[in-house]
Order: C-alpha cells, then structure tokens, then sequence
C-alpha cells in the first residue's frame, strides 16, 4: 500500500494548483466543443501530454519497467485506463450540455466517491465529521439547483441529462484515482501518467476524427493547445500530491476548485462577452455552491479531524 512521504506543505502546493488548472479548464473547453466532439478533444488532450512524458522519461532513462507490477499491478493499469478515459469522454459530454460552474459544482461528487471507495477498500471508518460533509454537500446541492429542481427530478430533458453524464463521469474518476493510488507503488507519478495516457490514446484512436484539428479558428487552436497543456501539468501535480500528501487533504483542497471556475467565467465574461456567457445563478445557487465545497473538504477530512482530536485528548498536560 502506498504510504505518503510526508511532504505537505509540497503536497498542499501541488492540490492547489491541481484545484487551479481543473477549475479553468472547463472554461477553455466550452470553446473547442463548439468544433470538436468530445472524443476527439479527448484524444489529442492525451496523445500531446503522454508524448511529452515519454520524450521527457526516454530522454532521462527512466522509461517505466512492468515486470514489477505482476498480474495485479496490470490490473490496476488497466482500471486506471478505462477510468480515466470514460470520465473525460463523459465530462466533456456533460459540459456540453451545462455551463463550466454547473458542470465543476457536480463533479464535487468525484472526491467524495474516492474517499467512500477509499473506506470501503482499506477498511476505514466511517466518521461522525464524515457524515456532517454528506449532508452539508447534499444540502449545498438541493440549494444549487433550487431554480431546477422540479426539472431535475421531473424530466430527462438536457440539463437533467447533463448533470447525469456528469455524475457518472466522476464515478469514474473514483475508479481511476484508486488505481491510480496504488501504482504509485511501483512506478513514479510521472511514469504513471505516461503509461495511463498513451494507453488512453491508443483505446480513441478508433473513435478520434484528427482532422476536426483543421476546423478550429486560431483561437480555438490555441485554447486545445491550453488545454493539452493543462492536461500534462494538472494530472501530473495531481499525481505528486499523492505521493507527498495523504489522500484526504488532496481531496479537500480539490473541494475549491468551483470557486476557480465561477472566477475564470464571470472574467472572461466581463473581457470577451462575445464568446462567454455569465453564470445565469441566483445567490441561493451560490450559496449551495459554496455548501458544495465547504462540505466536500469536511467529508474529507473528517478521519484527520478525528485522528487529531483523540490524539490531544489522550495526551496528558504538563503541568
């Protein structure tokens, strides 16, 4: 099982800007659907940064080794794969039927489910603190969604259906953070994203249309390049924090990154009117939203909490 080095205050650096380049991201991506199917955006998001680490790895001699890994650990790659590539396919399905904020707020649910898959699969407990994030977080949602949710709950029309593609893309991404976890065992974080990457590709390729490249306005060429780019760098902080940090304090910094991208669209929509729209909230969403977050962090570290409060009450004063 891997065990965090200890390096916190890196860890913490590397969530953060992870929380950064994810809650951007789904701003720049809006752009590049209006030409690109999400498959194909996929495919070149993966094919540039699994080509930048396998020049990096190859240019440096260290090109992972499988024969450590044995039958399980390909298991685990695998898992990873398949993980990692339907929730990008599914996310960029969900964004296109949802604004950039809707579609972060809802994917919120996605460190949560690794945190439940994570006590489920290493037998933690489950905490009292635990249970007050649930509930503050559904209480965030029901307040997000106060304008919609007869519509939520009554049709399958596009919104409903965007936030289902959503959902489901974060079940996948609990998937693929888990297996991601235990490779790291055996292989650093950036041979990890190298493997999991070029796999990714490779699995699209038949489903990818390349040439939807030469469709994109200058713009829209230089916002892929972006997002490639944050790809390569968000993932591989994202795969440094867990290997410096635990796992719950990764999840709870990720809980800010609506915050992210509430501030990258309502920017861009005051800069460039013409190609983003504002957030169409009213402060009672907002407020859901910020619940969302703050209950996203305390369900993740609800086990720290606890952990550190027993261990003061069980040290006895000096006096």
């Amino acid at each position: 099982m891997h065990i965090s080095s200890g390096r916190w205050l890196y860890g913490f650096s590397l969530a953060l800007l992870t929380a950064f380049l994810w809650g951007v991201l789904p701003v720049k991506l809006k752009q590049v659907l209006q030409v690109m199917d999400p498959v194909t955006v996929t495919w070149y998001r993966l094919l540039v940064a699994g080509s930048v680490l396998l020049a990096f790895l190859a240019a440096t001699r260290r090109l992972p080794s499988f024969r450590p890994l044995g039958r399980n650990g390909l298991a685990l790659v695998l898992l990873a794969v398949c993980g990692l590539t339907t929730n990008y396919v599914l996310y960029l399905m969900g964004l296109n039927l949802l604004t950039p904020g809707t579609t972060q707020l809802v994917l919120q649910v996605a460190p949560i489910l690794l945190l439940l898959s994570s006590l489920v699969i290493f037998k933690e407990r489950f905490s009292l603190g635990q249970g007050l994030g649930l509930l503050v977080l559904l209480a965030g949602f029901a307040l997000f969604f106060n304008e919609r949710l007869i519509e939520l709950f009554s049709s399958l029309g596009a919104y409903t259906l965007g936030v289902l593609t959503v959902l489901a893309a974060a079940a996948c991404w609990a998937f693929y953070g888990l297996a991601q976890k235990q490779l790291l065992t055996a292989w650093n974080s950036v041979q990890v994203m190298m493997v999991i990457y070029l796999s990714c590709t490779a699995l699209l390729t038949f489903w990818a249309h390349p040439l939807q490249l030469l469709e994109l306005s200058p713009l829209q060429g230089w916002l892929l390049a972006a997002c490639c780019l944050n790809t390569l760098v968000g993932y591989g902080a994202f795969a440094e924090a867990l290997a410096h940090w635990e796992a719950s304090k990764v999840s709870a910094t990720l809980a800010v990154q609506p915050l992210f991208t509430f501030g990258a669209v309502a920017v861009a929509s005051l800069l460039w009117p013409s190609y983003v729209q504002p957030e169409e909230i009213n402060w009672v969403g907002y407020l859901g939203a910020f619940l969302v977050m703050a209950g996203s962090a305390i369900t993740a570290l609800g086990p720290s909490l606890l952990a550190s409060w027993r261990a003061r009450k069980a040290t006895p004063l000096v006096g």
